[in-house]
This record gives C-alpha cells, structure tokens and sequence, in this order.
C-alpha cells in the first residue's frame, strides 16, 4: 500500500505539470493563429484531458465490468462541473462568451438527454447506440471547426473592448509542451487511478462506488489541474471549454467507442446520478443570466462545490 501511495504522489506531480504544458502550449497556438481559445478548449485540451476516460471506460468494457465503464463517464462529468469547474471559479470567476453561453451549454445538456435516453431504451448501449454517439461526435467536431472561422465574428460584440496581443516565438516550442502535456497527463492519470483503485480494492470498497467516486475522481485529475490551472492564468475559455468538451466527449466519444467494442449493461441506478448531471448542467445555463450575468461567480462556484459534496454524501447514506 505504501507504493501505491508513493505512486499516486507520482502521478499527481505529472499531472498538474502537463497541465500547465498543456494550457501553455494550447493557449500560445491559439493567440498565433488567432483560433479562439474556446475551441482550443473543447478540441484539443479535452481530448488530452480525457484519455484516462478513455482508456479505464473500454478496458471495463472489454473486461466484462459496465459499471466502470458508465459510472466512470457519469462520475467524471459530474465531478468535471460541480466539482472542477466549482473549484475554478471560486479561484477567480469565469467569464462567459457569447457562444458558449448560447450553443456549448444547451449542446452539453442535450447531449445528456440523449445520454440517458439512449441508455434506458433496453437497459443497455448496444453497437447501434454506439455508432449513433460517435456520428454525434463527429459532428460536434465539425462544429467546432466551423467555429474556429466564426467565433470572431460571433463574439465581435463581447470582445469589442479587448486588444489581444499576439505571442511570439517558435511555434516548435509550443507543439512540444502539448505533446509532453499530453504525455504528462496519460501516465500520471494511469498511476493515479490505478493505485487509488488497488487502494480502494484492499478497503473492500463496491465496484459502482469505486467507478462513480475513486475512479470518476482520479480520471478527472488531468481536467482539474487543467481548467484550475486556466482559471488562474486568466484563460476562462480554456477552463470551460474543457469542462463542456470532456463532458461531450465523455458521453459521446468514451461510451460510444466503449460499445462499439463490446455492449455495455446499464444499471438503471445510474439514472438517478444522470438526473443530477442534467440539473448541474441547466443550473450553469441559469448562471448566464443571473447576476452577475455572464460570468461564473465565486458564489456560484461554491454552490457547485455544496452540491457536490452533498451528492458525494448521498452515495453513502441514501
């Protein structure tokens, strides 16, 4: 036990350094080229955020435990918004853009709702389901690229009183920091999790609790340190692009891949955790509007966090 934890101390200090690879190298790229920050976000820092998902979910489904490999998803995306982005904005709130205010937030919840839908037709995710997720996620992708051209003008209206300074400076460099970020952030979200989870084995802790708490937390890490770490350097775009990207991706990339594979069982348990994700995502498009409108405060941010900790309870004693 004494290794596992001398291995988890490991990965987190990986973590949190591709972190700030990534955030740095992603960011620097998108001042260079003027691509907008927020689809830097939901592309490329997600993907890298999200890999510890995507390994853990088809490896659970290849190896016959679908719990994992769903309460792996629902646990990340819930912790990824009550939790990460809670944590982030109570560091320093996040201004919301104009098009993630009115196409990233209503695309996440919509995405959920088919989530879940899809899930309880038959109790399972079958092949089909699987392909419908992935053309889902491809779509997605195409969206963003189209945003990459279009996000300028669509944000003329937020951004007309910021200059943005571009960066100077080999663009190798910058290429580098992702790629050691990403690095970074798959082996350090390996050691992490697989050591919480030999941790939790030897606690004799259930599978569902190991997949929606542990393990849900521990592939959350990269996105964490990601977005905690945008948050603080100013880059609001990227800590809320990657909550809203791996989130999507989560449910449409992760499982649609995972079933692809093999059919995944759903447990309609999990419904009740799909049910408070839903709630989490349309509280953040009430945010919007509330005041102080447009930004993600501190006192939001430590609502999200009471919720979260109060559903972390609920898993124990209800």
């Amino acid at each position: 036990m004494i290794l596992s934890i001398i291995l988890i101390i490991v990965g987190f200090f990986l973590l949190i350094k591709g972190a700030d690879f990534l955030v740095d190298g992603s960011s620097n790229i998108a001042k260079k080229f003027n691509i907008p920050e927020i689809v830097i976000g939901l592309t490329i820092v997600s993907i890298g955020t999200s890999m510890p998902e995507l390994f853990v979910s088809i490896s659970s489904a290849i190896n016959g435990y679908p719990d994992m490999a769903i309460g792996n998803v629902i646990g990340s995306s819930i912790a990824n918004l009550l939790l990460i982005l809670g944590a982030s904005a109570i560091i320093k709130s996040i201004k919301f853009k104009r098009e993630t205010r009115l196409i990233e937030i209503p695309l996440c919840l919509f995405v959920s709702i088919i989530f879940l839908t899809l899930c309880n037709i038959g109790q399972n995710v079958t092949r089909v389901d699987g392909i419908i997720l992935i053309s889902l996620f491809i779509l997605f992708i195409l969206y963003t690229i189209v945003m990459s051209f279009e996000a300028e003008k669509f944000d003329k209206e937020d951004d007309a009183s910021e200059e943005k300074t571009p960066t100077k400076g080999p663009i190798i460099k910058d290429i580098i920091f992702i790629i050691l970020g990403f690095i970074a952030l798959k082996f350090g979200g390996d050691l992490a999790v697989n050591n919480t989870v030999k941790i939790a084995k030897i606690l004799n802790v259930s599978e569902k609790i190991i997949s929606i708490t542990i393990l849900a937390i521990g592939t959350s890490l990269p996105e964490l340190v990601t977005s905690v770490s945008a948050s603080i350097k100013g880059e609001s775009d990227i800590a809320i692009g990657n909550i809203l990207g791996s989130n999507i991706f989560n449910m449409l990339l992760i499982i649609g891949t995972s079933s692809l594979i093999k059919p995944i069982v759903y447990n309609i348990s999990y419904n009740k955790d799909m049910i408070i994700l839903i709630i989490a995502t349309a509280l953040l498009s009430l945010f919007t509007i509330l005041p102080p409108k447009n930004k993600m405060s501190k006192a939001n941010g430590i609502i999200y966090f009471v919720m979260y900790v109060c559903y972390m309870i609920s898993l124990f004693y209800i």
